[in-house]
């Protein structure tokens, strides 16, 4: 890793108004180099691209000032949603750590022309695209209205997010003991509508991760996954930072849960 995880998850915000200035040559051949090998511990290949927007008729209603945007595609395979998001998210964090902005979009997308220019198969699916460029000085009157409306500076309180043992008993920062900087980080992941849908419970030198479905699946599958894989990016990220060894397994726990929350995947710590 070329860059402190923590000190991008933290510095990163949500860019949707841009100065219009092209990637200067340096920022844009260490991006383009740096998408062409991304990983997720998942084993799902993520096809990234960057796309001019002038060539591919691009857009979005969203953004302002933006000419290139950050594209990716996946194959519906096992995970794919989690891994795509884990994936996207690690370059976010790269991009950001060139100084350069970055937002991902879902729904408020020319769907049509990034699916073409991204020639996307009918087993393949381009769950979000980025807009990529440098933030302008000021903010849009629309992106400071969404950031209102969304609360994106906010974020549902720690014990409210992880538990310990049991779904529901709650878990305190200062009780997570090596886990607590990467459950923070995972905390303070982007996710669409800022809903948030990732959940923790730590039993042990084990950490099972949840969904708390609150949107329904579209014709892009589960966006809600692609979230929970930005939250894992934090997490995993965080945990090899800090030095710990660890691994993603399959290992329900079978914790008792409600009814809207579904088990995703376990991060067994490497003692």
């Amino acid at each position: 890793m070329t860059f402190s995880a923590k000190d991008m998850i933290r510095k990163r915000k949500s860019v949707r108004t841009f100065d219009g200035e092209p990637l200067e040559n340096e920022d844009r051949a260490a991006l383009e180099q740096y998408i062409q090998s991304p990983t997720n511990p998942f084993d799902v290949p993520v096809d990234f691209r960057l796309l001019d927007v002038k060539e591919y008729g691009l857009s979005s209603p969203v953004i302002v000032g933006a000419d290139l945007y950050l594209a990716a595609k996946v194959k519906r395979c096992k995970h794919y949603e989690i891994g795509f998001g884990y994936s996207f998210e690690h370059v976010c964090l790269y991009a950001e750590s060139l100084g350069l902005g970055t937002v991902m979009l879902a729904a408020s997308l020319s769907r049509a022309a990034f699916e073409k220019a991204m020639d996307v198969q009918v087993d393949e699916v381009l769950p979000v695209a980025s807009p990529v460029g440098y933030p302008a000085q000021k903010k849009s009157i629309r992106e400071s209205l969404m950031r209102k409306g969304l609360k994106a500076d906010e974020r549902i309180p720690f014990e409210q997010l992880f538990f310990d043992k049991q779904y529901g008993h709650q878990l305190t920062a200062s009780s997570a003991g090596i886990y607590t900087d990467a459950l923070e980080m995972a905390r303070w992941a982007p996710s669409a509508g800022n809903k948030q849908p990732w959940r923790a419970v730590v039993t042990g030198d084990t950490v099972h991760f949840y969904e708390e479905k609150s949107m329904k699946d579209s014709s892009l599958g589960d966006i809600q996954k692609v979230d929970v894989g930005i939250a894992l990016a934090h997490f995993d990220l965080t945990m090899q930072e800090e030095g710990h060894d660890g691994r993603f397994v399959e290992a329900d726990p079978g914790i008792a849960l409600p009814k809207n929350v579904q088990y995703i995947i376990s991060y067994e710590r490497e003692k």
